[in-house]
């Protein structure tokens, strides 16, 4: 595999010229709060749908050392959280607003409401344009998801796009893309779901990317580009961001062989095993404490795994669940060296999370069109096993772990991808800087934070200011949290109250009470966190009063940040 990342690491030096974006406000700020030597560079590092005790730090048996690396030597936080899916997550992480106001309510399509538009709009500045303000070299590799895509009308000129047997020309709205949002230079897909030997809507800065090398692996190509971005910012004595959005471990379940290998037997113990052990090593790590966080009930254990009669298929799909983490993390490794050999290691902040909690799709219910080929390049069918009869891993079958799976990667907690269950939402971060984090190492951090907070906390540390008005359009203000008194140690309650809605799953949480519904059930249901972070007992019929509050809380907020009105329905 060494000559194949080689390989790759030609195509992308090749690919990651210099994108150079001008028409930046010329009337933004630019004084430093800190002298320009002292600026981090900073790197945000995001895993797409990877379940909360994958990592090993946050206790799963994944071969994780380089983020383990990150967390030994940094902050690891208990109260962090996403908006439950790929693209609202990415809309909230970039802008510092809730993902609604900043135009991506649901998915990418473009609804008629403004909190529906489907890509970032007019009223929000990213974290790199922010940052390009005050002298920051910016680049992103990997997955974008915050723009329109450009679908054909046919749904067979769709599927010849995505075969790459014909060409529709651009994915999205070119002002769309990152170049046109802030970054100097990108690498990765556009749209959200790829193959990974071969992914669609690949793009350098603007340029669809026609071919990739017969070795080419989507992950690794995104670390291998975030290192060529390394080597090329460290030239200068200008501080760098770099924001890498991995595709992975999202179905479809893809993963080299070597790689599928280290995992082979490791999920024949079955789903009450790995769930338990993962619980009983999260205890030991001082994550969680059993008084307050009990291990809620697997989903659907009525089917044991003795009695399940996909078992091989079952511990092979997450086999490669494992291996697409793994892989991952290698790419991390080799991120961490090169800011290492480059001197750039201690003065740089490293943040790593997840969008969302591990997805309990079957995708290949799905079966090919809009964003799924029906065969590879070379024509070669893809199949869509519903009877899990063809082994997950080759590019020729799209297959995803599915709920029980699911519910293990998000241990202890209940449900998963898009709810707003704790399974869905509460996504590990690790925080890495070591000239700048002052918290004790290895620690934890209670504060409750959100993924828009990485605008506070990113403006704060760079010396920036965060715009009243940007491009001659009057921007939103940020509605995150700065996490810089986490990285002192400095005790901080954080965000007072949080909120979500996604196609109907909604939250309001105030202090440790928590109000929630499902995609599935509307009615509203009671947690206290304090005493129950895994949302086992339902206090909603004993404090009529206390949901009364939150509804009340939740349909302010909900009115207030463009949640309402509704998108009609097309057609």
């Amino acid at each position: 595999m060494k000559k194949g990342v080689f390989l790759v690491s030609i195509l992308l030096v090749a690919f990651i010229a210099v994108l150079t974006f001008s028409g930046f406000d010329k009337q933004r700020p630019t004084s430093l709060s800190l002298n320009q030597p002292q600026r981090p560079n900073i790197i945000i590092i995001m895993a797409d749908d990877m379940g909360f005790s994958d990592l090993g730090c946050y206790g799963g048996e994944i071969h994780t050392p380089n983020i383990d690396y990150l967390a030994k030597n940094g902050i690891r936080y208990t109260q962090f959280y996403n908006t439950s899916r790929c693209c609202p997550t990415r809309a909230a992480l970039l802008t510092g607003l809730y993902n609604h106001q900043a135009g991506i309510g649901k998915m990418t399509d473009a609804e008629d409401e403004p909190g529906y538009q489907g890509h970032l709009t007019d009223n929000t500045v990213t974290l790199a344009e922010v940052l390009k303000s005050v002298g920051y070299q910016t680049a992103m590799s990997g997955k974008w998801h915050v723009s329109n895509t450009n679908v054909q009308q046919n749904p067979q000129d769709q599927l010849a796009w995505l075969n790459h047997q014909n060409d529709f020309g651009d994915f999205a709205p070119i002002g769309q893309y990152p170049t046109s949002r802030g970054f100097d230079r990108y690498f990765g897909n556009i749209w959200g779901v790829v193959d990974f030997f071969d992914p669609f809507s690949l793009v350098s800065g603007t340029k669809p990317i026609k071919s990739v090398p017969k070795n080419y692996y989507h992950t690794d190509a995104i670390n291998d580009t975030a290192v060529a971005y390394i080597k090329s910012f460290a030239k200068s004595t200008a501080p760098f961001f770099v924001y890498v959005a991995h595709t992975a471990p999202h179905w479809p379940l893809m993963a080299l062989p070597q790689d599928i290998a280290n995992y082979q037997n490791t999920y024949k113990t079955g789903w009450d095993a790995i769930r338990k052990a993962r619980y009983q090593k999260m205890i030991s790590l001082g994550l969680i404490d059993p008084a307050t966080t009990n291990l809620s009930d697997r989903w659907q254990n009525e089917l044991s795994w003795e009695a399940n009669p996909d078992k091989a298929w079952d511990a092979q799909a997450m086999a490669v669940h494992a291996a697409m983490i793994d892989r991952m993390d290698q790419g991390i490794g080799r991120i961490i060296a090169t800011l290492r050999q480059m001197g750039q290691l201690d003065n740089t902040l490293i943040l790593f999370l997840s969008d969302n909690g591990a997805s309990p799709e079957n995708c290949a219910a799905y079966g090919p069109g809009f964003d799924r080929p029906s065969q590879t390049r070379d024509g070669r069918p893809i199949v869509y096993d519903l009877k899990k009869q063809i082994m997950p891993g080759p590019q020729t079958t799209y297959a995803s772990i599915g709920q029980r799976w699911a519910n293990v990667a998000n241990t202890p907690y209940q449900y998963w991808k898009a709810e707003s269950y704790e399974g869905g939402i509460h996504t590990p971060l690790v925080a890495f800087w070591p000239k700048g984090i002052k918290a004790k190492k290895g620690g934890f951090s209670t504060q409750v934070g959100h993924v828009m907070d990485f605008m506070s906390t990113l403006v704060e540390i760079s010396g920036a200011a965060y715009p009243k008005t940007f491009r001659g359009h009057t921007i939103t203000p940020t509605t995150g949290v700065s996490l810089v008194p986490s990285f002192l140690g400095t005790p901080s309650e954080g965000h007072k109250s949080l909120f979500n809605e996604h196609f109907g799953a909604r939250y309001a949480r105030s202090g440790n009470w928590k109000l929630v519904s499902s995609s599935r059930d509307s009615s509203w249901h009671l947690f206290n966190l304090a005493t129950d972070k895994t949302e086992t007992h339902d206090l909603a019929a004993q404090y009529p009063n206390k949901v009364q509050e939150l509804e009340r809380l939740w349909q302010q907020w909900a009115n207030a940040h463009q949640v309402f009105p509704k998108p009609g329905k097309k057609g």
